[in-house]
C-alpha cells in the first residue's frame, strides 16, 4: 500500500527558523534533513505543491522552487502526472549538494564552502603584458591544442626548478586541474574499472570517476598521506590500475607527503602496474616552513605518474588554465582525446599564466602573506568561540580540516545556511556518505569575513531540531 503525507502533515515535521531566506532553499534542506535522520521515510508521496503552499503560507512559487532543488539533489523523484516521491541519492552523494554549480551564488550567504582565494594584485599588469603579446598571435588559427609553446615552456621550467626534468613537448595545456583529471579519466578508467582514491579528497574527481562508471576503492588518509600497508592491500585485492592521490597539502586535510611515502607509493604502483594521476593543485601553497619534498614524478622510471597542476589556486581561478604533466607520447594522445570537446585553451589566458609563471615567486610570497593571515583570524576565532572543535594545523593548502565534537556536518551546514554562511560538510569529500564529524574550513576569505563566519556558526550549533519560528533548540549533539 502507497505511503502519503497531506500537506498539514509535512508541514508539522518542517523546522525552519524564523526569518530565514531564502525561504525555498531552507524547506528543502529541512526535508533532506528529514529524509537523512530516517524522520521521513523513503517513497513516502509527498503532497502536492499547492496543497504544502497553503499548509505553510507560502507561495506554490516557493514549493515549487524547493521541490525542484529536492530533484536536483536526489532527495525526490517525480513522475508527471503520477506526483513525486521521498528518495535517497546514489551512495557517495548522500548528504551532498554541489555548491560550485550552483546557479545561486548571490544569495548573501559567506561562501565557506569555496576553498578560492581572490586574484593575485600581479593579475592587472599580466593582463597589460598579455594585451601586448596577443596581436602577434593573430596570423595563426588560434587553436594549439597542446598549448602555446611559451606557456608549455614556462611550465616545463618550474617543473626543472623543482628537480624534475621536464620538456615542453611533455605539458597539455588544460581548462583547470579539473579539465584534465577529466581527460584522464576519460582516457583510463572504463565502466566498472577500479580507481584508488583517498578519503576524504576532491569532490570533483570522484565525479570524473563516477562519470566514467568507474569503481572507486578508497584508502583513508592519516598524519603522512595514505597508509601504504593498505595502500598495497587495496590494489592487491581490487586490481586498480589507475590511482589519484594529492601529495601536496591534501585537498581537504591538509596533509603533505613526505618523500619516503612518495617512493613506496610509486614503488607499489609500479608492482600492481598501476597509473597515478597527480593532482598538484596546492603544490605551490606552502604557507610555513615543511619539510622539502620532491614532485611524486621524480620516483618514476616507467612513466606511470601523471601530474595534474593549475594556476587556480596561486594565481586566480577565472583564468581557468592548467596542465598535466606526462610522457610526450601521452600527452599526443590526450591532446586527441581532448578534441572531443574542445579544441584549445583561451589564447589571452594562457600569455596571462605565461607572465605570471616568470614572477613566480612574488606571487607566492603575496598568497602566503593573505592566506596566513587569514589562517590566523580563523583558528583564533574558532578556538575562542568554538574550542570543542579540533584540528590540526595544516603548513600549506589554504584550509582546516575540522573534526566536530559529534558526527552533524550535514545538519550543522543547512542551520549554518540559515544563519548566512554556506559549509562543505565532510561527506561532500568522501566515497559513501562517511565523514559526517568533518567539516572543511577554508581560510581564502579576508579575516575579517572569517571571524563572522565563525560568529554565525557558533549561533549555528545552537539551531538543532527544535529551533523552529524562533524557538531556541538544545546542540546539535549525539543522543547516548
Amino acid at each position: 500500500m502507497e505511503r502519503y503525507l497531506s500537506g498539514p502533515q509535512l508541514a508539522r515535521l518542517i523546522e525552519i527558523p524564523a526569518g530565514t531566506r531564502p525561504y525555498y532553499r531552507a524547506l528543502a534542506g529541512s526535508v533532506r534533513t528529514l529524509v537523512l535522520d530516517g524522520r521521513l521515510p523513503t517513497r513516502v508521496r509527498m503532497p502536492a505543491e499547492r496543497h504544502l503552499a497553503d499548509a505553510l503560507g507560502v507561495s506554490r512559487t516557493t514549493v515549487t522552487a524547493a521541490y525542484d532543488r529536492l530533484r536536483e539533489q536526489g532527495y525526490l523523484e517525480s513522475r508527471k502526472g503520477a506526483g513525486s516521491w521521498t528518495a535517497l541519492p546514489a551512495p557517495g552523494a548522500l548528504g551532498t549538494e554541489n555548491p560550485w554549480t550552483s546557479a545561486d551564488g548571490d544569495d548573501g550567504l559567506l561562501p565557506l564552502h569555496s576553498a578560492a582565494p581572490p586574484a593575485t594584485v600581479l593579475l592587472p599588469e599580466a593582463l597589460a603584458g598579455a594585451a601586448e603579446d596577443y596581436p602577434r598571435y593573430g596570423l595563426g588559427t588560434g587553436y594549439d591544442p597542446m598549448g602555446i609553446l611559451p606557456l608549455r615552456e614556462a611550465i616545463a621550467g618550474r617543473y626543472v626548478a623543482r628537480g624534475l626534468p621536464t620538456r615542453p613537448d611533455q605539458i597539455l595545456v588544460t581548462l583547470g586541474a579539473q579539465h584534465g583529471t577529466h581527460l584522464l579519466m576519460s582516457l583510463l578508467a572504463g565502466p566498472g574499472d577500479p580507481v584508488l582514491v583517498e578519503s576524504p579528497t576532491y569532490p570533483h574527481a570522484l565525479d570524473a570517476a563516477r562519470g566514467r562508471g568507474a569503481r572507486l576503492v578508497p584508502v583513508g588518509v592519516q598524519e603522512n598521506g595514505p597508509p601504504m600497508d593498505l595502500v598495497r592491500s587495496a590494489l592487491r585485492q581490487s586490481g586498480a590500475r589507475l590511482a589519484y592521490v594529492i601529495p601536496d597539502f591534501q585537498n581537504p586535510t591538509g596533509v603533505l607527503m613526505p618523500d619516503a611515502a612518495r617512493a613506496a607509493l610509486t614503488e607499489a604502483a609500479r608492482r600492481h602496474d598501476t597509473t597515478l594521476i597527480v593532482d598538484e593543485s596546492w603544490t605551490e601553497m606552502a604557507t610555513d616552513e615543511a619539510p622539502a619534498t620532491s614532485p611524486l614524478a621524480a620516483f618514476d622510471t616507467d612513466g606511470r605518474v601523471i601530474s595534474v597542476g593549475s594556476s587556480s589556486k596561486l594565481m586566480w581561478g577565472g583564468l581557468r588554465i592548467g596542465w598535466i604533466r606526462a610522457t610526450a607520447a601521452l600527452v599526443r594522445r590526450l591532446a586527441v582525446v581532448r578534441a572531443s570537446v574542445d579544441l584549445a585553451a583561451p589564447l589571452f589566458e594562457q600569455l596571462v599564466v605565461t607572465r605570471l609563471l616568470a614572477r613566480i615567486e612574488e606571487v607566492r610570497a603575496e598568497r602566503r602573506s593573505t592566506i596566513t593571515a587569514s589562517r590566523a583570524a580563523l583558528v583564533e576565532s574558532l578556538r575562542e568561540r568554538i574550542p570543542e572543535w579540533r584540528f590540526t594545523l595544516p603548513r600549506g593548502g589554504a584550509s582546516l580540516w575540522v573534526r566536530l565534537d559529534a558526527p552533524v556536518a550535514t545538519p550543522l551546514a543547512d542551520a549554518a545556511a540559515a544563519c548566512g554562511v554556506r559549509l562543505a560538510p565532510g561527506p561532500w569529500f568522501g566515497v559513501d556518505g562517511t565523514l559526517e564529524r568533518y567539516l572543511r574550513l577554508p581560510y581564502t576569505m579576508s579575516p575579517a569575513a572569517l571571524t563572522e563566519a565563525v560568529r554565525r556558526l557558533a549561533v549555528a550549533r545552537t539551531l538543532g531540531p527544535g529551533a523552529v519560528h524562533g524557538r531556541p533548540a538544545a546542540p546539535l549533539t549525539p543522543t547516548l
